[in-house]
């Protein structure tokens, strides 16, 4: 409020020096935040690798003082770390990079959450953070699900992430430079949610018809109407954050397009197409997921080039094939690191703003 001396947390460090020592001591360091090399019983913490771990708030428990939370820089920087160091190391598998950025990414929210941070600040390091989960949850590999973290507590906290930024963004006045693209996050992550849609419907005009809402809008619709040709066309022009987000969606989206071909193309005798067709089509890797998305649903293989639809073959069960969604989502770095992408605005942001500016 207007004339409120601003209460910000005043510690310098990731992780504060009273928790590294404790979680030492007690021997709860994750092996991300150890002094390299050090080995032994008791691994000492790493200042500059240790980050803060989620702590559940808890009934009558005092709330922390400043001194124990990181102000918006700390936090912003917090977060550009785990996007740089964590985020894409060789040394882990997905599961458990996803397990330890998700869970320090909590407690950046819970951070700010308990502190009185300006709007555009704290909106700048909800999006930061935002945008790497988006990226460590796209990465994680379908068999991951049965590893260390749990797939359904994940997209808990991508909601949750989603729900505290666009509270930000309801509650202040701005600027928010990057609003439509993560408005537009939201749609896509919720593709196909009537309430997620009309929730973006009721935003004002001028932010629904900056162009990343519009493509949202535009993916949405195709989604709903089961236009695949349209929807994976407009699937591989998505920046890398936006596929991340609508990742999640293309299974289910590859088997309604390949449902409703069962349906128009199936007879007693069958009738085939190329592979290279559906390839193109659903926007898979190669004609070998073409061919493990076909024999997934019932479908068989003349030679191993087509796919033959015969009548009654069709059949699912159980979740739709991942797939390794290279074209889609991997390849879309483009040779960025991902700190680069997660810390700088979308290109045709930039490009809008500077000629809003002319």
């Amino acid at each position: 409020m207007p004339g409120c001396e601003l209460l910000l947390g005043t510690c310098p460090d990731m992780c504060p020096a009273s928790e590294r020592a404790q979680r030492e001591k007690e021997g709860r360091l994750h092996r991300f935040e150890v002094v390299p090399g050090c080995c032994g019983k008791r691994p000492r913490a790493d200042p500059q690798r240790a980050v803060k771990e989620y702590s559940r708030p808890a009934a009558g428990k005092a709330k922390p003082q400043l001194s124990q939370l990181r102000p918006p820089s700390v936090l912003l920087a917090t977060v550009r770390y785990l996007a740089s160091e964590v985020a894409e190391r060789k040394d882990a598998s997905r599961a458990e990079v996803a397990s330890f950025v998700a869970d320090r990414l909590r407690a950046v929210r819970l951070d700010l959450a308990l502190q009185s941070a300006g709007d555009a600040e704290t909106a700048v390091v909800l999006e930061a953070a935002l945008a790497v989960l988006l990226a460590v949850v796209a990465q994680l590999q379908p068999s991951a699900a049965y590893g260390p973290v749990d797939p359904v507590l994940l997209q808990a906290q991508v909601q949750e992430g989603f729900g505290s930024l666009r509270r930000c963004y309801s509650q202040g006045t701005g600027p928010h430079p990057r609003q439509a693209a993560f408005q537009g996050l939201f749609l896509l992550y919720n593709l196909g949610s009537v309430e997620a849609l009309h929730e973006v419907l009721q935003l004002p005009a001028a932010l629904r018809s900056c162009p990343a809402l519009r493509t949202a809008l535009a993916v949405d619709a195709a989604f709903r109407e089961g236009n695949a040709a349209r929807l994976f066309r407009l699937l591989r022009a998505l920046p890398y954050l936006q596929s991340c987000a609508v990742q999640c969606h293309v299974g289910h989206a590859r088997r309604r397009a390949l449902a409703r071909l069962a349906h128009a193309l199936s007879t007693p005798k069958g009738q085939s197409l190329p592979l290279g067709f559906m390839v193109h089509l659903l926007a898979l890797d190669g004609p070998e997921e073409a061919r493990d998305l076909c024999q997934a649903h019932g479908l068989p293989l003349d030679g191993q080039e087509r796919v033959v639809f015969l009548r009654g073959r069709y059949t699912e069960k159980g979740l739709p094939p991942a797939g390794t969604c290279k074209l889609l989502v991997g390849s879309k770095l483009g040779g960025r690191t991902l700190e680069e992408v997660v810390m700088a605005e979308e290109e045709d942001e930039g490009g809008d703003r500077s000629k809003s500016r002319a």
